[in-house]
């Protein structure tokens, strides 16, 4: 299970957040389920303090290799440098296998 699939589930069934700053704030608030930010931010620091975040928290994160990939996953016409699941929806199951 890839993190684009884990993210197009979520969106059909429940509710995600897209955009750094937004991701930031759920994983800052406890509310993200599962994070996922682009291998290929430029400048890296963008997504640098997710993985970071996410590892204190509790909540799996994964990296994905594109962020226009992630912005079609998302369902929106432009990129995206990061995605946070907020209610997994049928999603529940992948996000709990991540866990393990």
């Amino acid at each position: 299970m890839d993190a684009y699939q884990i993210i197009e589930k979520a969106k059909r069934t429940g509710k995600i957040e897209k955009g750094t700053n937004e991701v930031t704030k759920a994983i800052e608030r406890g509310t993200a389920k599962f994070v996922a930010y682009a291998a290929d931010v430029d400048p890296k620091e963008i997504v640098a303090h997710l993985p970071l975040l996410c590892k204190e928290k509790g909540i799996p994160c994964l990296e994905a290799d594109s962020k226009q990939k992630l912005g079609v996953a998302v369902g929106i016409p432009v990129s995206a440098s990061s995605v946070a699941v907020i209610e997994a929806g049928e999603a529940d199951k992948d996000i709990a296998s991540l866990k393990k």
